[in-house]
């Protein structure tokens, strides 16, 4: 599958002529990324040879189970973790809830065998837990720890990201912490800049801060990230993290759109809840029956990027590198800014994330007047705010006028440098257009 995206239709005229119309080219694989062929082959022969209970005890049903236990190999193999530590879920939202919703009701439950964490003002009353997040999240992490705080189940300290690195630094998180602190969950990768957060070091900090809170009594804070955006881009080992759950969501590598959560040691050495009730599936911790012909898919996504993450990185910076060459070469140093460039701060390898300046050329309307480019401004779950900045680019200390001309473009596997010669002449005539009309 290429990514160029050819879209070809015909015209139809007097002469019955055929012509192609202007090439797509996509530049928004942050947003979601199109299933390569061996995943659609591994989807398609899940539906014809394994349509069976895969808890039964027929062919079917038993190729089925075949199929899971190598998907959940794979995807293990992917993160660097073992297979028992990895749960199937509906996709990353469900993956990010699941998290909290264990983190907390561990917290409930300790409470309740009379393990009491009380805070300054408890007056003896529990303690909420308490969790920590960055300011720059997704929103499937911030609207569930925002409800959890309406809801008065748990409370929230959303660290703000540092102007300077673009990072939840461990030097803000630190202060952050209360003794009722039982969850930190930071991104691995922004989804808009694509700043790389600093997990080892925080995991690191957090594992030293907790044996002396498990000596004094206190409850073990747990370690949560998303790496949604890192997967099939960067290395990802949650031994090298030093994390407790890590987030996966397949269609950001080329796979299906469902999702799984790492946990290290499900139930025993890390806390783990279920949010339904039911069959018993995935060890209790996620009933119903599987999704065989998805979960075959997620795992030959996973398998590639195994074998191949190396690769796709180093084409994917080269191709990014050039990109920004040539929008500097064509537009002018002074007339852009790169709203992913942090000082001293890695990104991933495939995230542009950029502003032309001037006062008619919004990220929206440039768009609007492309003929070639599909990309977009900022994060999906973000496509309502109309013509506001995006919050994440605010949050990270972009001006309010240079983050409302943001463009997000991130390229794939397979962009090639072509297709950035034609998206950079079709970024100019767009701005032409603006700026004449």
């Amino acid at each position: 599958m290429e990514d160029g995206l050819a879209l070809k239709t015909m015209k139809g005229t007097k002469g019955e002529e055929r012509n192609t119309l202007d090439r797509k080219v996509y530049m928004d694989y942050n947003a979601t990324t199109p299933l390569m062929p061996d995943v659609i082959q591994a989807v398609t022969e899940a539906m014809h040879e394994a349509w069976g209970n895969p808890s039964s005890s027929y062919v079917a049903g038993q190729k089925a189970k075949q199929l899971i236990d190598a998907a959940r190999l794979n995807v293990a193999m992917m993160v660097g973790g073992r297979p028992e530590d990895i749960i199937f879920t509906s996709g990353g939202t469900e993956a990010n809830n699941l998290v909290f919703h264990s983190a907390v009701s561990h917290f409930q439950e300790a409470q309740k065998q009379g393990q009491e964490w009380l805070g300054e003002n408890s007056n003896g009353v529990d303690t909420l837990p308490h969790l920590i997040s960055s300011g720059v999240e997704h929103d499937s992490v911030r609207l569930p720890l925002e409800h959890l705080m309406k809801q008065r189940v748990a409370e929230t300290t959303f660290i703000p990201v540092s102007k300077v690195s673009g990072r939840a630094e461990v030097d803000d998180v630190m202060p952050a912490v209360r003794p009722n602190t039982c969850l930190v969950s930071i991104m691995m990768a922004n989804n808009e800049t694509g700043i790389l957060m600093p997990i080892s070091e925080l995991s690191h900090w957090i594992k030293s801060l907790n044996q002396k809170r498990v000596a004094s009594g206190l409850p073990r804070i747990l370690i949560h990230t998303d790496a949604a955006q890192a997967l099939g881009k960067v290395r990802v080992d949650v031994q090298e993290l030093g994390i407790d759950y890590l987030t996966i969501v397949g269609h950001k590598f080329y796979g299906p759109r469902i999702g799984a959560l790492y946990v290290k040691g499900p139930g025993l050495s890390t806390p783990m809840y279920p949010m339904l009730f039911g069959g018993g599936q995935e060890r209790n911790f996620r009933p119903g029956t599987e999704n065989t012909p998805m979960i075959s898919g997620l795992g030959k996504a996973a398998e590639l990027v195994s074998q191949h993450w190396e690769q796709y990185e180093a084409h994917m910076r080269k191709v990014r590198d050039y990109l920004e060459e040539q929008l500097e070469a064509a537009f002018g140093k002074e007339n852009i800014h790169f709203n992913s460039h942090f000082s001293g701060s890695e990104r991933l390898p495939n995230t542009c994330n950029v502003s032309i300046l001037g006062p008619e050329l919004e990220g929206r309307a440039v768009l609007s007047h492309c003929r070639h480019l599909l990309a977009s401004v900022g994060a999906a779950c973000h496509s309502d705010l109309g013509d506001s900045p995006s919050p994440i680019l605010l949050s990270s200390g972009i001006p309010y006028t240079v983050a409302k001309n943001a463009l997000r473009l991130s390229v794939g596997w397979h962009t090639t440098q072509q297709d950035v010669d034609l998206i950079v002449e079709d970024l100019k005539q767009a701005v032409s257009q603006l700026k004449t009309s």
